[in-house]
């Protein structure tokens, strides 16, 4: 039995569950797909370093505002962007996976949903299921976009 079991790792749940650990809660974290959740992984980290590199170009395309003389064209290689853009929120991943193993803090891969009074059943990839119990449960899912009639999500 956990004292505190985290759905979710996103900004909201990696935070709490790495606190409750420094409070001395045994403390596990639920998470269906990369640790960091949505934001640190596809949305807001992400297109931040995406908005950096093309903040990059335009200091290139205009050095010469800043005192400097670049000689030759400028063109962006967007396989390259995009690739520093996944290392970016890849680095950062692997640091809360870090922060993590050191506050001890166990992570159960598989999408959670609650089935009583702290019970958290567990769906894992492969179609398993577990039931883990908890004295205190977060649920630290996020938020997705919603679509609007005139403006549809693609993709």
């Amino acid at each position: 039995m956990f004292d505190l079991i985290v759905i979710g790792s996103g900004p909201g749940g990696y935070v709490a569950a790495i606190r409750a650990s420094q409070l001395g809660m045994n403390t596990a974290v639920v998470e269906r797909a990369e640790i960091g959740g949505i934001c640190l992984n596809w949305g807001c980290i992400p297109t931040k370093a995406l908005l950096k590199s093309v903040q990059a170009l335009h200091y290139a395309q205009h050095s010469a505002d800043y005192g400097f003389t670049i000689e030759g064209e400028i063109k962006p290689d967007i396989g390259k962007i995009v690739e520093r853009s996944r290392g970016v929120a890849s680095n950062m991943s692997k640091g809360i996976d870090y922060l993590f193993k050191k506050n001890k803090i166990t992570v159960i891969k598989g999408t959670a949903k609650l089935v009583g009074e702290g019970k958290v059943e567990v769906r894992n990839d492969d179609l398993s299921v577990s039931v883990i119990d908890a004295k205190n449960i977060i649920i630290a899912t996020g938020a997705r976009a919603n679509s609007l009639p005139f403006a549809p999500i693609y993709g």
